[in-house]
């Protein structure tokens, strides 16, 4: 029970952050590219994939913090509305 609670964590996490990078869930992106193999992260360009590596490590400070996933959300679209 406790691995099955820790994939859906993390499948959590992993969908909030391509929510912040991509601006959708892997699903979401998923059902709009069925012909395309694998999935966005695979199809990133290097630029998103450093920039979803910096999120991660960032979320795992916040979540050290005490940060829910709600906060650390909020968190991450104030700092990415810095950048547009």
């Amino acid at each position: 029970m406790k691995c099955v609670m820790r994939m859906i964590t993390y499948a959590n996490v992993a969908d909030m952050l391509n929510v912040v990078l991509f601006g959708k869930t892997a699903k979401q992106w998923k059902d709009e590219n069925p012909a395309v193999k694998g999935n966005m992260r695979d199809v990133a360009i290097l630029n998103q994939l450093l920039v979803l590596a910096n999120l991660e490590s960032y979320n795992a400070v916040l979540i050290n913090q005490g940060k829910n996933q709600k906060g650390r959300m909020e968190l991450f679209r104030r700092y990415s509305s810095y950048r547009h």
